[in-house]
This record gives structure tokens, C-alpha cells and sequence, in this order.
């Protein structure tokens, strides 16, 4: 579609204030191999027969992947009780046609030489520009949506969140093995896919819609652009739905993983836009240093450690992400956000099995099962 950027500000100019939406991607297996299998067409063909699924089911680069979406929640609570019920209802299609999913933000194994492209026209666009890049790029992610009134807002609140986007990805890493191997990085997907797609990872700071405009209208000038989607940074503002979309985290191997990492995600989208509506004064980090946690997140997660940008000292990365707690209080408890699972994250718990002997292939077996049990739940009573 063209990029409409005057309609782009209407959109914005009539969005809502914290609605939410949540977009899970899910690796599509064979149950007894986990190898990847290319059945999506055949997956989205069969939830025809499922009106509500069917509307809530998309494809992604590959054949072998499928995403399931929300759709705007009015809150953070309607969200995820529409996604819990997307995935019982995908879980259990799945189940019927003896297909499993993976919910890790790499396959452990597969050979992405032998992986299908999606047939659509912006997938086809993408494998033809992007070559190499983008058919190596078989990841899964959690992508987060949350409403925002005026794309002012919208930018500036990208701009607070850029020192965020490192101990997001810390806190959420989940992809430690690929290609057969462990890679020592807690999230490979952020390797594979951040740093190789152009207008991919952390943004620069724009301070409004207008210099952010600046930059959009120059790469469809020089046809950089031909759809906002080749737009990949890692936050930024979603032009169609009026929201700020958070794009940093790997797939959750469990639902309550997910939603934890969901849940704060809001948090931060909502006190950045809460801070920036109250002049909470704020200096725009460089780019080297944003990208210095990028680097440390990527490699070691949570068992790593960030430099506090403020003062310019190292801090363990588990006091970062407490420190994203506290600052979000404000609005958590305003919003009744209560902080996510504590323990450690999928790519701890991954590497921990590694190293306590047990083969690649049955850990990734195990994280199956994980995901299976648990987001395939019925939606919790009200």
C-alpha cells in the first residue's frame, strides 16, 4: 500500500490512549521430528471453518511460522483475554491436524536453506529486496501495540523508550541455540534479525512528528520505502493502528512469559507518554551507547550487566529491569499491572539444561511441551 502520511496524522490525531494489542509468533512443527514443516497455508485454509480464528491468524516470512494477534483491546485485560482465547482456539486446530508449535525466538536447528517463503506480494517484496538477509532471518517475536493520541506523542515516547529497548530484550531473551549449536548469545534472534535488516533495531531520537516525517518522506523520495512495514526499527510508531508498537522481544516459551514481558511492555509505552505529557526531563542517550546494552543483552541477558546511562556505572542487569519496575509504578498502579514472573527467563533455563547434560533436541522437546500446556489453557474465568 502507499504511504499515506497525511492520513497517517488523522489516524493518530483520533487513536485512543492505551488501547492494546498483542502479536505472538508461533514456529509450526512436526510433532514427533520439531522439525520446521511449511503448513501455514493449510493451517489458515483449515481455520476457515473457525470465524473468530480465522480473524486473528496471519503468516509471516516463512511457511513454516504463524502469528496470532489480539486486535485492539480496549486495556491491557482485554487484550490478553482475547489472545488467551486466539491461542486455545490455534492450539487446538494444531492439536486436530497433528501439528505442534514453538514458541523460542530461533529454531534450534533448522537449516533456513531449506525453509519456504510465504507467497503474498509484500513477502515476495521483501525476500526480492532483501536477499540473503531476509531469507536467513527465521526468528519469532512478541510484538506489543499500545494506543497513543498524536504522533508527537507517539515519536516522543519512542525517543523515551530507546533506553528501555536493551533490558526488554534482557529481560525476554529466549533464543540462546541455532544452527545446531548454542551460541552463547542469550538471543540470537536479535543477532539474526536486528542487526542484518536495513531500519532495524534502536531509532534515532526524531523529538516530534515532524523531523520523523522528514526522514519517511526522504526514503519514499529516493524509493528507499514502498510500504511503511520496511520501516523495522524497533520501536516506533505503527502508522495504520495509531499506536507505539514495541518490536525488541523473542517469542516466550511460556504464556505467562509472554504476558509478563507484555505487561510491562504497556508499562513502559505508558509512563514514557505520561512522562513526556509532564515535561519529566529526559536526554536523548547517544546511539553508541544505547547500542553498548544492545550488545550486552544480546550476548548475555539477564546474566549480564547494563551501564546505567544516567550515571555511568555498571549495573547488574537484574537491578535494570527492577529499576524499570519502580519507574513505572506510577502508571502500573493506576492500570493494575502487576510485575511479570521473576525467575529466569527462556534462555537461562535453555543453556541451563545444556549444560547440565541433556541433548539440544530434548531441550527444545521440553520448551515444546512448556508452550503446549501452557498456552493452550482455557480462558481464565472472570
Amino acid at each position: 500500500m502507499p504511504i499515506d502520511l497525511d492520513s497517517a496524522e488523522e489516524t493518530f490525531t483520533t487513536a485512543t490512549d492505551l488501547t492494546v494489542g498483542l502479536e505472538e509468533e508461533f514456529a509450526i512443527l512436526d510433532p514427533v521430528t520439531l522439525d520446521l514443516v511449511p503448513r501455514f497455508e493449510e493451517l489458515r485454509d483449515a481455520a476457515a471453518a473457525d470465524p473468530v480464528l480465522h480473524e486473528q491468524i496471519t503468516g509471516e516470512l516463512i511457511s513454516s511460522e504463524i502469528e496470532i494477534i489480539s486486535g485492539r483491546g480496549e486495556d491491557l485485560s482485554d487484550a490478553l483475554a482475547r489472545q488467551r482465547d486466539a491461542r486455545r482456539r490455534l492450539f487446538a486446530l494444531c492439536a486436530g491436524r497433528g501439528v505442534a508449535l514453538g514458541a523460542t525466538g530461533t529454531h534450534p536447528w533448522a537449516d533456513y536453506r531449506e525453509q519456504q517463503n510465504i507467497d503474498t506480494e509484500h513477502y515476495r517484496r521483501v525476500v526480492e529486496g532483501l536477499g540473503y538477509v531476509a531469507r536467513r532471518n527465521n526468528t519469532f517475536s512478541l510484538h506489543v501495540h499500545v494506543g497513543v493520541r498524536d504522533l508527537d506523542r507517539a515519536v516522543r515516547a519512542c525517543d523515551r523508550l530507546r533506553p528501555v529497548l536493551p533490558i526488554l530484550l534482557a529481560a525476554g531473551a529466549s533464543s540462546p541455540f541455532l544452527e545446531g549449536q548454542d551460541t552463547r548469545l542469550a538471543s540470537a534472534r536479535t543477532q539474526t534479525f536486528t542487526k542484518s535488516f536495513p531500519r532495524c533495531g534502536v531509532p534515532d531520537a526524531y523529538g516530534g512528528w515532524a523531523a520523523f516525517r522528514a526522514y519517511l518522506e526522504l526514503l519514499i523520495r529516493t524509493r528507499s520505502l514502498v510500504e511503511y512495514t520496511q520501516v523495522w526499527w524497533s520501536v516506533r510508531p505503527h502508522l495504520t493502528f495509531g499506536t507505539v508498537e514495541v518490536r525488541i522481544c523473542d517469542a516466550q516459551i511460556t504464556a505467562a512469559e509472554s504476558e509478563g514481558l507484555a505487561s510491562l511492555i504497556v508499562a513502559c509505552v505508558a509512563q514514557a507518554v505520561r512522562d513526556g505529557d509532564d515535561g519529566v526531563p529526559f536526554t536523548d542517550p547517544a546511539p553508541r551507547l544505547v547500542e553498548e546494552n544492545m550488545w550486552r543483552a544480546t550476548r548475555h541477558g539477564l546474566d549480564g550487566r547494563m551501564i546505567d546511562l544516567d550515571r555511568g556505572e555498571e549495573v547488574s542487569t537484574r537491578a535494570a529491569l527492577e529499576a524499570l519496575w519502580t519507574w513505572t509504578a506510577p502508571v502500573r498502579d493506576e492500570l493494575r499491572i502487576e510485575p511479570g514472573p521473576g525467575g529466569p527467563n527462556g534462555a537461562q533455563r535453555q543453556r541451563a539444561a545444556l549444560e547440565g547434560g541433556t541433548d539440544l533436541r530434548d531441550v527444545y522437546a521440553s520448551t515444546v511441551r512448556e508452550t503446549a500446556t501452557t498456552y493452550a489453557q482455557e480462558v481464565p474465568a472472570a
